[in-house]
This record gives C-alpha cells, sequence and structure tokens, in this order.
C-alpha cells in the first residue's frame, strides 16, 4: 500500500474541508454584519403635507374626523406605500385674516407639501374680494419664504351669489388668479360635486356629509397624486 500517497490524499481532503467551512464561516459572518446593519439603519424620514384650512378641512360635523377628506388623503397616503404623513390644520371659522395670523406658529414644523384651504367664509361674510387675495397672498408668501423648497397647493371655493353675482365672479377669480400669479397647483372647485347637493351635505347646507367628502378627497387627489 502507498502510504505516502493515502497520507498526502487524506491531507488534501481535510485542506479542502477546512476551506469550505472557512468560507461558509465568512460568508455567515458577512450575512450577519449585512443584516445588523440593515436593522440598525434608520427608516426614511416620512415627508410632511399640512393642510391648512377651515371647517372643511377640519371635517366639521362628522363623529370621526378621520372620515373628513384630510383623514382620507392619507389611508390613501397609505394603501400606496407613499412616504408622506398628513397634518390636518383646519380651524372651523377661519379665514383668510385668521389664517394669516396663525401661520406664523404653524410653520415651526418643517413641511413638504402645503395645501392651502382659505377663502369660504371671507365670502360667506361679504369681505372684500381684494383683502381675501390678500391674506392669501401673504400665507403663501411666508410659506415660501420658509420652506423654499415645499409644494404649494391652492384649493379653489366657490359662493352662491346671495352677495350678488359680481361679487361672487370675482371672489372665484380670486384663486385662479393667485395660482397664476404664483406658479402653483389649483384645485379649481373643491366641493365641485357636492355643492348644493343636499344629499351630500349636512342639514345646514354648508358642511359635506362622510359621502360628500369622499368626493372632496377625489377632488384633491387627483391634483395633488403627482406632486407626491
Amino acid at each position: 500500500m502507498n502510504y505516502p500517497g493515502l497520507i498526502l490524499k487524506l491531507f488534501a481532503v481535510s485542506a479542502l474541508l477546512f476551506s469550505c467551512k472557512s468560507e461558509n464561516k465568512e460568508a455567515a459572518s458577512e450575512k450577519t454584519v449585512t443584516a445588523a446593519a440593515e436593522a440598525k439603519a434608520p427608516a426614511a424620514k416620512k415627508k410632511t403635507i399640512v393642510f391648512f384650512g377651515n371647517s372643511l378641512t377640519a371635517a366639521y360635523g362628522l363623529d370621526d374626523p378621520q372620515q373628513g377628506f384630510v383623514g382620507l388623503i392619507q389611508k390613501r397616503i397609505d394603501s400606496l406605500d407613499l412616504n408622506y404623513k398628513v397634518i390636518n390644520a383646519g380651524v372651523s371659522g377661519e379665514t383668510t385674516s385668521g389664517g394669516n395670523s396663525r401661520i406664523d406658529w404653524l410653520l415651526k414644523q418643517p413641511l413638504d407639501v402645503f395645501v392651502l384651504e382659505l377663502g369660504g367664509n371671507d365670502g360667506l361674510r361679504g369681505i372684500p374680494v381684494s383683502e381675501t387675495k390678500r391674506n392669501l397672498q401673504a400665507i403663501l408668501d411666508k410659506v415660501h419664504a420658509k420652506y423654499p423648497e415645499a409644494k404649494l397647493v391652492l384649493a379653489g371655493m366657490q359662493i352662491p351669489p346671495n352677495l350678488g353675482r359680481k361679487y361672487a365672479s370675482d371672489f372665484r377669480a380670486v384663486y385662479a388668479d393667485v395660482a397664476k400669479e404664483n406658479n402653483i397647483t389649483l384645485i379649481p372647485f373643491l366641493l365641485e360635486g357636492v355643492g348644493g347637493e343636499a344629499r351630500l351635505n349636512l342639514p345646514d347646507g354648508i358642511h359635506p356629509t362622510a359621502e360628500g367628502h369622499k368626493i372632496l378627497a377625489e377632488n384633491v387627489w387627483v391634483i395633488i397624486k403627482d406632486l407626491l
């Protein structure tokens, strides 16, 4: 029997097995390190969408504010796994003047998309259109100055001709004018398909029901989805 040859073969096999075990250990070690690194890696920080408005944004009259169009937008975003969180900054009864006073406090927090929904109460109170326009512009200026990279959206509003057709016409035109002058995204009419429809509004005839808010959410979504 060729003992020297056999010893050499056994040595070669042992060396090969040792090499394989070493490679497996190294591979396992690399996987462990990679897994640990991934576990420690922070999740991407969510971007922020702020809806700044009045009772429509605040979902006035609904038992659950999440049934309002802002809450429904958040649900849509979550269902699509988009990395955004929605902040509802709606205050019932807010006018553009009140919003202009409140915006400085809100801007203490960072934002990436700003949706301005104000003016409806101005129109119902007969506030001069020039004043409404001035306040909307002031709010947008403040947001842009603080967060110049933020995407701005203006929600258009219309009112019935109770105060005269000219006033209603001038009021409606304000939103298109402001959006064009600032080169920002416009939602032509937030209440499209809901305003004036009794079955989609609460008994006050002004604030949408939960079903009405579903339509508002669609009106908003078709405009802002491409911004996300």
